[in-house]
Formats: C-alpha cells, structure tokens, sequence
C-alpha cells in the first residue's frame, strides 16, 4: 500500500516535469570537477592504492600532463619523476595517510616535454566515511612562486613593524587603511586610531598636496621619482611643520581580470633636518655673497653716505620689504655718556611708493617722532639688535601699529640693528617686513648686524669727512 502510495506521488509529477533533484543544478561531480579546475594551486589525489584520481588545470598548466594523461596512472613513476626518486616520491606522498595534519615536501617533478620543475608540496590524508585513510591529496606549486609569495608576505610584514620610514596604506577614498609603527610616530597618533580619519585631520599643512598626490596615482600610476612635501602634522604640542620626502604605489588586486585599484602604498622619510641645513647653507651662501658685491660696489661710492644706502639695498634683496636708516642727533654717543633722551634723526629710507633706490633725506635736524618704549630707541639703549611684531590683530589694527611707530602702513615685521662704530653708538638701522613675510628669527638679526657694521663705518666716514 505504501509502495503504491508512493509510486501514485512519482506519477503525479507528470512525464514533463523535471525530478527535484535534477532541477537543484549540476552534480556532485560536475561541482567537484569545477572547483578543482578553478583553483590557482595544482592538486592531484590518489588513492589508497597510489592511484591517481584527480588531476586540475593548473597541475596540467605546471607539467604539461592533462587530466586524461594523468588520472589512473599508478604514482608518478615513469612519466612525473625520474625512475630513480619514484620510490622516494611515492613514500613521502602515501606518508600522509599515516601522519596527522598536513605534510610539506620538496621534490622535482619531471614535465611532459622533459624538463624538471622544483615543486614544494602540501598532503594530507582523505579519510573514507568510516574515518580510516581512503588516499592522499597532494597541493602543489613551483617552489619560486611559493618563495616569491613568503618574500612578499615577509616583506609586508616587515614594513609594517620594522621600517624605518612610514608606510602607510591609503585607500581608494584617501583614508589610510594600514599604518605602521614609524608612520604613527611621525604622525603623532597610535596604529589605530589614524584608520578611515581624513588626513585633513592628521594634518594641519599640506593635505591639498598630499591628496593631489594620491589622487594622481590612482589614476596615472607611481610617479618617476620621489617628491619631497612640506607638511605641519596636529600634535597635542602645536602644529609641528615637517618635510617628508615621499615615494608613492598603486596597487591593484592580482585576483581580478582587470587592475582593480585597491589604493595607494605611501612611504615616506622625514629630510625636515637636512631640508632646513639646505636652507640655510644656500641661504648664507647668498647673504654672504650679497654682503660681498655690496662692499664692491659701495667702494666705487665717493660720498660716503651713498655708500651706506647701497649697503642698505643690497642687504633688502631677499631680506626685507623696507628699511631705515636713523642716526642720533648730535652725533655718536659714548656709552653711559648720553644725557637725557636719546633722539634719533632719519638720514636714510627706502622708496615708500614704486620700487628704487634708498634716499638720503636730508632732515638732519628734525628728529623723528618715536614715543616711549619705541623698538629703536631701545636698541640704542640696550646696543643690541631688538625684534618686534604685531602679532595675530585685524589688518585695521596692523596698520594702526606701523603707523603709531612711524613706519610704513604695510609693516607688520621689525627689526631693529644699532650702528657701532670705534665703541660709540651713530644710530639704528631698521628693517621691516610685510604680511607677506615670516616674522625675523634670530639667524636674521644676526646678518642685520653685519650690514649694520658696515653702514656704521661709512656714516662715521662720513662724519669725519664732512658729508
């Protein structure tokens, strides 16, 4: 009755439709066979007898033997390995039914066409339904692609803990993704917490670039050369300014048909020290040079006043936007031998309109209206270079500043250098810069005293010489 019940239910399907287990898709060996095929390592399997009974793609691709050559062949004896390592071969491979987990093994398997290949292989045992060894697979690949794969992973693994210089791996929307222990530092924040931040929040300077950079590399590729970037990066300290000489690479997926950009590997050293001792060298190296053709060039000067204008322009270049000349009236002062206020009188300025030459005014008996506490009159007080700045104030009150101290409307920038000549104080030369300038740093002031030594000696010329 059962039976017949059941053979009713196959009948009612009807002769057209498909049974269940054919409409569920391919079997269990078409699967199988797939699978293999589609795998990027050889794989070969035997039996419990050493009979081979899978063959794939890329075993066929590494030896040149196909499937139909290879399965049902006993062992590799006599076409896979030479006749006399099979009996090596074979035992080390049928060793796996016996040992527990995986066993790996260099041989050199012979090719279809004669050649021998160095292979580093992968066996373990295949266990039937009743738990005992059925046979053994074996996995294989050529021992340089398996020694390139661990050089690189070992590489990767290397830069990430070891280097010394950043690695950082961005991402195709300029998030880093990995960071490793240099980069960390340099950027002033731990692995962890710098992944998926914008970098406009590590950094406080040069993003723009940076980005341009990375962008520009996952479109076009690596550029011919390293680039070298000036960065401030946000530290709990303040903004730190760094240059970072840096190295850019696309990678792309090796697993897709097609490059896939799975973003950009950045590595980068930081040169902050030898890029500010570059600075500085070419830096002197012109300043020197400008102090040299300004010595030529004042000792063809027959009024010694012109001559100390020239040492003023020349000082200018690269320097200053503007600069003064003040000299105290009355003549040189003595140290402790002044009485009274000291007042200083303008003997020399550079052109307040269009560019040119620094003039001699002429005004030697007006001095001029500095009030208490002015930068210039402490610097012949103390007979040493004073520095002054406006500071971070709107451009209304920036003015208001310079004005008030009788300088140009532009200046937000001074620097103030006594003139010393045979242990008397002559004056104050003064140099200005405007917004468009960083503020003057001690380096400066001390080649602010050099041309203010050579000023001084050409006015107290022309003292003596009654010019």
């Amino acid at each position: 009755m059962s039976a017949s019940r059941r053979s009713g239910t196959t009948d009612e399907l009807g002769p057209d439709e498909p049974e269940r287990a054919g409409a569920v898709g391919p079997d269990g060996s078409d699967l199988l066979a797939a699978l293999l095929d589609g795998m990027d390592a050889a794989l070969c399997a035997f039996d419990a007898g050493g009979v081979v009974t899978h063959w794939n793609r890329e075993a066929e691709r590494i030896l040149g033997w196909t499937a139909a050559e290879a399965v049902g062949r006993h062992g590799f004896a006599g076409w896979a390995v030479r006749p006399a390592d099979a009996e090596e071969v074979e035992g080390r491979l049928m060793s796996a039914m016996e040992a527990p987990g995986r066993q790996v093994h260099e041989f050199a398997l012979l090719t279809k066409d004669g050649g021998r290949v160095l292979v580093r292989t992968q066996s373990a045992a295949v266990r039937g339904p009743d738990g005992k060894p059925a046979g053994v697979y074996c996995a294989f690949s050529e021992v340089h692609a398996q020694i390139d794969l661990e050089r690189s992973i070992a590489l990767s693994e290397a830069l990430f803990e070891d280097a010394s210089w950043g690695v950082v791996l961005v991402d195709a929307d300029l998030r880093p993704a990995v960071v490793n222990a240099h980069a960390a530092r340099a950027l002033g924040i731990g692995r962890t917490s710098a992944l998926g931040r914008p970098l406009g929040e590590l950094l406080a300077q040069g993003v723009e670039e940076l980005e341009s950079a990375l962008t520009h590399v996952l479109a076009e590729g690596a550029p011919p050369a390293p680039a070298e970037i000036w960065v401030s990066v946000r530290t709990p300290e303040g903004d730190q300014r760094r240059c970072w000489r840096c190295g850019f690479v696309r990678l792309a997926s090796p697993l897709a048909e097609e490059p896939v950009p799975l973003g950009v590997a950045w590595l980068f050293q930081d040169v902050t020290e030898g890029k500010q001792g570059e600075q500085e060298a070419a830096l002197l190296r012109f300043r020197t040079n400008q102090l040299h053709r300004a010595a030529r060039a004042a000792a063809e000067c027959e009024d010694p006043g012109e001559a100390a204008t020239v040492h003023l322009d020349f000082a200018l270049a690269g320097f200053a936007d503007h600069a003064l000349i003040d000299r105290v009236a009355g003549g040189a002062v003595a140290d402790g031998a002044a009485e009274g206020p000291v007042r200083l009188v303008r003997v020399a300025a550079t052109p307040s309109g269009a560019p040119g030459p620094s003039l001699l005014t002429g005004q030697a008996g007006l001095p001029v209206r500095y009030g208490q506490g002015h930068p210039a009159l402490q610097c012949v007080e103390r007979t040493g270079s004073v520095r002054a700045s406006v500071g971070a104030v709107a451009a209304e009150k920036a003015r208001e500043w310079a004005l008030a101290r009788q300088w140009p409307e532009d200046a937000v920038h001074a620097l103030c250098a006594v003139l010393r000549s045979r242990g008397r104080t002559l004056g104050v030369v003064t140099f200005l810069r405007g917004s468009g300038r960083s503020q003057f740093e001690r380096v400066d002031a001390v080649y602010a005293e050099d041309v203010a030594v050579r000023i001084a000696a050409a006015l107290d010329l022309a003292k003596v010489v009654g010019r």
